[in-house]
């Protein structure tokens, strides 16, 4: 709430009903208030007006509340030399209800919600028409402090409309709980089939490999005669072996002659294709083509990858 002056009341005046709590058990909600500086309150009527159902607070106004108890925030800020309030969308041209708007509108709701006020106005009015006053018990407990001003008993009505709107509250707040736990719970449960969706895709990603590295054995083995022994190439072989496979230019020989030793040596190849570029003096992408070309004639062929990302290569057996 908003109150952008607020003086001390006169000696001996004093709010019968606190008046948030009044604006609470007749509206169901805490709306905006303002408070001038000499103790009139006034309303956005486009507050109480949502929190009774109506959805075009225009003709609410014109229907249920004279034009005596509505202003406009300018008009009533200025009035009293007053800016207009910063924050939480005031505008200058907002419809404002003075208290006694606010009781005319919360009159005319239908909503359940209101009927408790609207049976305590009709009880005021007939305990005045009857007694000629309506006044209200005081509190049994009273403040102590000096000047302090009495403290009043709530009307039942009125407490009762406290209590069961606050009571509501509490309830829409535990439900909203309730849905945020589940929805965090279900995103845990969602992060979690992820993961064991990746895991299981990974899992079939390495054994594709294994099984495409078993083939390529079995295809060596089926080439080579059992009754054969196996004869271990060397790097003389292999090179002789590429040059029957390929025309082979300058660059690509460049390349041969830097992998075929490991390849002999150590049966595979992890080198970084800059490692081979800086060795060779050709670019990374020349490099790689002349690896493409010697895969193309079946000189060497892929097996997975190292660590770091590089592509692993091993001979083709003859």
């Amino acid at each position: 709430m908003n109150e952008p002056s607020k003086k001390a009341k006169p000696a001996g005046r004093h709010e019968a009903i606190d008046i948030s709590d009044f604006v609470y058990a007749a509206t169901g909600a805490r709306v905006r208030r303002l408070t001038m500086p000499d103790g009139r309150h006034w309303f956005p009527a486009v507050d109480v007006c949502k929190e009774l159902g109506h959805t075009n607070s225009r003709q609410a106004l014109a229907d249920h509340v004279p034009e005596a108890h509505r202003e406009c925030l300018e008009t009533v800020t200025g009035a009293y030399g007053l800016s207009v309030p910063a924050g939480r969308e005031w505008r200058r041209d907002t419809n404002l209800l003075d208290l006694q708007g606010l009781i005319l509108l919360v009159n005319a709701c239908t909503k359940p919600d209101c009927a408790p006020f609207k049976q305590w106005v009709a009880e005021v009015i007939e305990t005045v028409q009857r007694e000629g006053s309506y006044t209200l018990e005081e509190a049994e407990v009273q403040p102590t402090e000096p000047g302090a001003p009495i403290a009043y008993a709530m009307p039942e009505q009125v407490a009762e409309a406290i209590v069961r709107l606050e009571a509501h509250n509490l309830q829409l707040e535990e439900q909203w709980a309730n849905g945020q736990r589940e929805s965090n719970e279900l995103q845990r449960e969602m992060l979690a089939t992820q993961k064991a969706t990746l895991a299981v895709q990974q899992a079939m990603v390495r054994a594709m490999e294994r099984i495409a590295d078993r083939l390529d054995t079995l295809a060596l083995e089926r080439r080579t005669p059992y009754s054969q022994p196996l004869v271990l190439p060397t790097i003389e072989s292999v090179l002789a072996d590429w040059r029957q496979r390929l025309s082979v230019t300058d660059d690509v020989w460049s390349v041969a002659v830097v992998i075929a030793p490991v390849l002999v040596e150590q049966g595979e190849l992890r080198e970084p294709l800059a490692s081979i570029a800086a060795r060779t003096g050709l670019t990374v992408h020349r490099v790689n083509e002349c690896l493409r070309l010697l895969r193309k004639h079946a000189c060497i062929h892929a097996r997975g990858g190292s660590e770091d990302g590089a592509p692993v290569y091993v001979l083709n057996q003859p």
